[in-house]
């Protein structure tokens, strides 16, 4: 007996069927009213709830989500009492996948049903490998269903994902991690009420897998595991048995703001020691790594600027890696970017700049576009003195042509000024150079 046949001999009421699985093995759903979270997929009549049953239409599906939010349960669900094989893109290949196909195609000509065969990670196959399941899948020889975390609409080639209907699942709450350890606690085919689970416990457990359930299941196992004749999994159990500090830390409260404030302002500071302990805070208490790249990349423009215009570049550069390999590896990423923008020289020039020139706007002082300055590419233009006397910067001396920019009513005004940190020195030389030429 397989583990998913063993699966469906638990959902009909014979939970030692699974043995010594996981306990998140054991968890899995059974019907989609065990499912937490993901309520937009579950509505009454939705797409989804019509692909589970025996009379469902053979449809193939995409899934995209991220890690432990529920892509392989709800393959399962879909599967229902048809043939299930599963793959992973990371292990397998076109030879693999063929064989399931001819075995589905075999089972079809005795009167059964198509095989479910479901792709994790299906973004890990080659664009040659996707288009090995086309044939397949317009022909329904198999129903596909394809699991991945990218966006896959540049992960998955286009004629497969056409031919697929696509699910999007969002990250699950800290309210529906809590469900999922709570029922795991209680739930026979889990811990069966074997041990008690502190509020403090579960909140570290919530804090160490952040979104992801399994994770989440894993980590309660391997605490309950440790647990002694009280049977009681506490939050000093919690943390000698996942090796990670109690970090007082709660991401929708006051500490979340706390940790990040401090930690943009240490590198606005240039304090890269500082900086470095307060993204260590973050990364051991689970924060969404994307959204401490998105901050920095924030920094990058707000504070450090022309000064050093390649802190822009590597802080993109990080927040593209971070979502490309996740955690843990990510925590290096973050660590170069912070690293480099805490030492680099500063400057909010470029910050200050544009909201100046947006306050002028916004008071009403635009004034009208300069007629040279005007389009002059339509029929008709010329007539009415558009591009007229326009001196076109590359025939000028040193690129630089000496007219009016700006509209009449702005004329003199400056909004960005440099300063002497950094690339901006050299900026402050050029600009002054450059402004003499128009004269201002």
């Amino acid at each position: 007996m397989d583990l998913f046949d063993a699966a469906r001999t638990a959902a009909s009421g014979v939970p030692e069927a699974l043995g010594n699985a996981p306990l998140a093995v054991r968890m899995r759903p059974r019907t989609l009213d065990e499912v937490v979270g993901q309520q937009h997929l579950l509505t009454e009549g939705s797409p989804l709830r019509r692909l589970i049953g025996d009379d469902a239409p053979a449809t193939s599906v995409v899934l995209w989500g991220p890690p432990g939010t529920g892509k392989t349960t709800l393959a399962y669900l879909v599967a229902g009492n048809r043939r299930f094989v599963e793959l992973s893109a990371v292990t397998a290949g076109v030879k693999d996948v063929r064989a399931v196909v001819d075995d589905s195609k075999r089972r079809i000509a005795t009167g059964e049903r198509e095989t479910v065969l479901f792709v994790d990670e299906i973004h890990r196959f080659t664009r040659s490998q996707q288009d090995a399941l086309l044939p397949a899948v317009e022909n329904r020889w198999v129903t596909l269903i394809g699991a991945t975390t990218e966006n896959p609409s540049f992960s998955v080639v286009g004629p497969l994902l056409s031919r697929s209907l696509l699910l999007v699942l969002q990250p699950l709450a800290s309210t529906d991690i809590a469900a999922v350890l709570a029922r795991a606690v209680e739930d026979p085919r889990g811990l069966g009420a074997s041990v008690s689970l502190e509020d403090d416990a579960r909140d570290h457990i919530l804090r160490v897998a952040g979104a992801d359930a399994r994770k989440a299941l894993t980590l309660l196992e391997s605490i309950a595991q440790a647990a002694g004749p009280e049977r009681t999994v506490t939050a000093a159990l919690a943390e000698a048995t996942m090796d990670a500090a109690l970090v007082a830390y709660d991401k929708s409260g006051d500490q979340h703001y706390d940790v990040i404030s401090a930690f943009i302002k240490s590198v606005r500071g240039s304090d890269v020691d500082a900086a470095l302990h307060y993204l260590a805070r973050m990364v051991v208490a689970g924060e969404d790594p994307r959204f401490i790249a998105r901050r920095l990349v924030i920094l990058a423009a707000e504070d450090i600027g022309m000064a050093d215009p390649q802190g822009l570049v590597i802080a993109q550069a990080a927040a593209d890696a971070v979502s490309f390999i996740g955690m843990p590896e990510g925590r290096i990423v973050l660590a170069e970017a912070t690293t480099y923008l805490a030492s680099a020289p500063k400057s909010n020039r470029s910050y200050r700049a544009i909201d100046a020139a947006i306050a002028d706007v916004r008071a009403g002082r635009a004034g009208v576009v300069p007629e040279h300055l005007r389009d002059a590419h339509y029929s008709g233009a010329a007539r009415i003195g558009h591009g007229k006397d326009y001196q076109y910067s590359h025939d000028a001396p040193h690129g630089v042509a000496a007219q009016e920019y700006l509209p009449e009513t702005l004329r003199g005004a400056r909004y960005y000024e440099p300063t002497e940190h950094g690339y901006e020195r050299t900026l402050t030389e050029r600009l002054r150079a450059i402004r003499g030429m128009l004269g201002r």
